[in-house]
């Protein structure tokens, strides 16, 4: 208990959650704070490249092996099981229709990216080192649970003909939505150009995604704090003490699940943090926009509300600190 409240009081005092938190409330008490998009989207793309060109230089140092094919295979089954659960949870917890419940379960199988660094940055700063192959992982996590949660919503539908059509032109948009979005874009590409690279690349250009890496998220979560007290403030009537609650255990739910995953395919202990906090963070950005297309009678107000405006500020102060003290614990 010591470990969790030391990790979760440095982590609530380093910048970038203070920043969060600046951003949140001054957004609750009333205050216009934001960013332009294109700055935000900027800042966004540049994170997504930080993080993936340094996996991708440390996947070059460590080199190829089963241990990466296994981190993924966990990655893909952990995506397409935790929607399960989370639409399991809901049924008990939440009166929701079943595609609001299956949209929601799809945002909590998914991840978000941004938990991903901020908690990248909070295992460096309790001294653990992680596989660099986990953004890989991170980007993989994506679909199966998008395809799980529409598996979920279309079940009870009966079959029409051409809305369910294999050739439905909203399924391929839905596909490339998702592969071609333009976080999973960066990413992925950023990693394979990091690998390439190598560790002579990220000396090239290390003064650029290394030293301001800390600046930028700071200014980035500013700037998530804003939208995120935004989001509460026009969603919060939508919310009800079950869907809460539910906002609030599930990622707990999720980060177990991947503590036995970590455990079971061999990660180090700070490999296993991370894959839990994959496992517990919630998407808010390529989800909402693959069910724009797949799913648009689902509510934003909940599905987002939920991932953003109640996960996200949870796993960004309590939540990383726990993920991090349970996995030392484990593994």
């Amino acid at each position: 208990m010591q470990d969790i409240l030391a990790l979760a009081t440095a982590n609530l005092l380093s910048p970038a959650v203070l920043f969060f938190a600046l951003g949140f409330a001054g957004t609750m008490a009333g205050s216009q704070l934001t960013l332009p998009e294109a700055v935000a989207k900027t800042l966004s793309i540049y994170l997504m490249l930080a993080i993936g060109f340094k996996g991708g230089v440390a996947v070059a140092e460590h080199g190829l092996g089963i241990d990466i094919a296994l981190a993924l295979i966990a990655g893909m089954v952990l995506s397409a099981l935790i929607p399960l659960a989370a639409f399991a949870l809901l049924t008990v917890m939440a009166r929701l229709d079943r595609v609001d419940r299956a949209a929601v379960a799809a945002h909590y199988g998914s991840i978000s990216i941004v938990t991903f660094v901020a908690g990248s940055e909070a295992l460096r700063l309790a001294g653990l080192e992680f596989e660099g192959y986990l953004v890989a992982v991170a980007a993989v996590m994506e679909t199966p649970a998008i395809l799980v949660a529409l598996y979920l919503a279309r079940s009870a539908r009966p079959a029409t003909g051409a809305g369910e059509a294999k050739g439905d032109p909203r399924n391929e948009g839905l596909m490339s939505e998702v592969m071609l979005n333009s976080s999973v874009v960066v990413l992925v590409g950023s990693f394979v150009i990091g690998f390439l690279a190598g560790p002579k690349g990220l000396a090239d250009i290390g003064p650029f995604i290394v030293d301001p890496f800390k600046g930028v998220l700071c200014l980035f979560l500013l700037d998530m704090g804003a939208v995120a007290g935004r989001g509460i403030r026009s969603g919060w009537k939508h919310m009800n003490p079950g869907l809460v609650l539910f906002g609030l255990i599930m990622p707990y739910v999720g980060a177990a699940f991947a503590l036995a995953a970590g455990i079971a395919i061999g990660l180090s202990t700070g490999g296993v943090a991370l894959l839990m906090v994959l496992g517990a963070s919630a998407s808010y950005i390529a989800v909402p926009a693959a069910l724009r297309l797949a799913l648009p009678e689902a509510r934003p107000a909940i599905y987002l509300t939920l991932s953003l405006g109640i996960t996200f500020p949870m796993n960004l102060t309590i939540g990383i600190p726990a993920y991090i003290a349970l996995a030392q614990m484990a593994a």
